[in-house]
């Protein structure tokens, strides 16, 4: 008798997150500056879904999720899962505890999530996005270029700008540089090229 094995159901893995001059992402658990629009326009791109019933996986760092904002949840769409290897439950307001990001990923693949979440959302931190670089899902970086330079003590990982490749336009993501509070920055989106397209350049 054939077994049938079954087929995982694949999810987009995506970063966002503000960056600026320095990679800078944060300081003293807050981010080093105002932007409220910008902030909107992050809330806006993680609660996006394709159709009413569907929702987004969120995917913490435990500093990252102390951190937040304390008026920030709950968001429409989403659901939260934090990552650490220290906590024992998950916390308030999360819905899910996981101790690394390849069990996140399986959270929502799995039933009972396989067929609600539509995107998995990694929001920071730096160990997380670093993990989240790595994953063969990872297709597309949210990357808001503050341009100016800040004081920080949290970054933005390094990745490759050939395989992350930076896109003139894309659908839904104003193209003209934003200013607020003084300080000028761009929405862009880095898009994962794609095997063929590494083929081409290759040959």
């Amino acid at each position: 008798m054939e077994v049938q094995q079954n087929k995982v159901q694949t999810k987009p893995v995506r970063l966002i997150a503000a960056v600026c001059k320095v990679n800078g992402i944060g300081k003293d658990g807050k981010l080093p500056w105002s932007l409220p629009s910008e902030f909107q326009y992050f809330l806006n791109t993680i609660t996006k879904v394709s159709r009413p019933g569907k929702m987004n996986l969120i995917v913490w760092g435990r500093l990252c999720w102390y951190s937040r904002p304390e008026n920030m949840l709950p968001l429409a769409n989403t659901l939260h899962v934090v990552l650490s290897k220290t906590l024992d439950t998950a916390p308030t307001h999360a819905h899910f505890l996981c101790h690394d990001f390849e069990s996140a990923v399986s959270l929502a693949v799995q039933p009972p999530l396989q067929d609600l979440i539509e995107t998995i959302w990694v929001i920071g931190g730096t160990q997380v996005y670093k993990d989240a670089l790595k994953h063969p899902w990872c297709d597309l970086l949210y990357l808001t270029n503050v341009m100016a330079s800040f004081d920080c003590d949290v970054f933005f990982p390094e990745f490759d700008r050939k395989l992350f490749k930076l896109q003139d336009r894309f659908p839904g993501v104003p193209n003209e540089v934003q200013e607020e509070n003084g300080i000028k920055y761009k929405f862009q989106v880095f898009k994962r090229e794609t095997v063929d397209a590494e083929k081409q350049e290759q040959s």
